[in-house]
């Protein structure tokens, strides 16, 4: 049986997910200990050193980065295939696909710093706030410019194209910024949320308890450390956030990758 080691709000995770159940392949689910203390161990950690969702089992198989793992199980399950026949095309949806990881991914990842774990009140977390939704338009614009004449982002067909913008748009509406009505991409998200792989994965996103645990206040005692990967330490300095890194590093609830061992 493969193992998925996943949060249910990685959307990186959710990308892996999504992947497996449109091929049919049946999967445990296991969410790491210590993820976000910064104090992940056992076999998780041995698998990934970068103590980072998701991370897939398959027998000797331990391999981590979302987009890596993508490849293998596209590799280890080719059909139904999730890449386009061409060239072109493939590498048309891993640009989307990288876009959406490492520029789109820390807009929503810094919202989640400012509405759950407090990171920012008063202004600042209205500069924040107001440099995320116009950002995000920006991304859905271009989005949506992607979309046409092509029903899915794959091309003819749903695939690695449109699993990879899934997560970040159903994040971003879980957070008050939708799609203009009417536009493509709108258009596209209700087709996407009709295909059982997605309404399964976005669903289980949706449904994760974030006001069972006060992760602010375990933050603010240091507790609970999110990591700073390099987008995301890009887009709080540069959309005014420079203070929550500063004042983060001060408290040490903010973690890097360790070194491997």
């Amino acid at each position: 049986m493969v193992t998925v080691y996943e949060h249910p709000l990685s959307p990186y995770a959710q990308k892996v997910k999504i992947a497996l159940r449109e091929k049919g392949v049946p999967f445990d689910l296991a969410l790491p200990g210590g993820l976000g203390a910064g104090g992940a161990a056992g076999d998780f950690v041995r698998a990934n050193p970068r103590a980072e969702v998701p991370v897939l089992i398959d027998g000797e198989a331990e391999i981590f980065d979302s987009t890596i793992i993508l490849e293998y199980i596209e590799d280890r399950w080719p059909t139904p295939a999730l890449l386009p026949p061409t060239p072109a095309a493939r590498a048309r949806v891993r640009m989307i696909e990288e876009v959406m990881d490492t520029h789109f991914e820390a807009i929503t990842w810094g919202l989640g710093e400012i509405g759950w774990f407090k990171r920012a009140t008063g202004d600042l977390a209205d500069t924040l706030r107001a440099a995320a939704a116009q950002q995000i338009q920006g991304y859905f614009a271009w989005l949506d410019g992607k979309l046409d004449p092509d029903e899915w982002f794959n091309g003819e067909t749903f695939g690695w194209g449109d699993l990879s913008v899934v997560p970040y748009v159903a994040g971003a509406m879980s957070m008050g910024n939708r799609p203009a009505e009417g536009s493509a991409l709108s258009a596209w998200f209700s087709r996407a949320m009709k295909r059982p792989a997605v309404s399964q994965t976005v669903g289980e996103a949706m449904a994760f308890d974030r006001g069972s645990s006060n992760v602010a206040e375990a933050v603010a005692q240091g507790l609970f450390k999110r990591e700073y990967r390099d987008h995301r330490l890009e887009w709080m300095i540069k959309s005014g956030g420079l203070e929550v890194v500063v004042k983060g590093l001060e408290a040490g609830n903010i973690r890097f990758t360790e070194t491997f061992r």
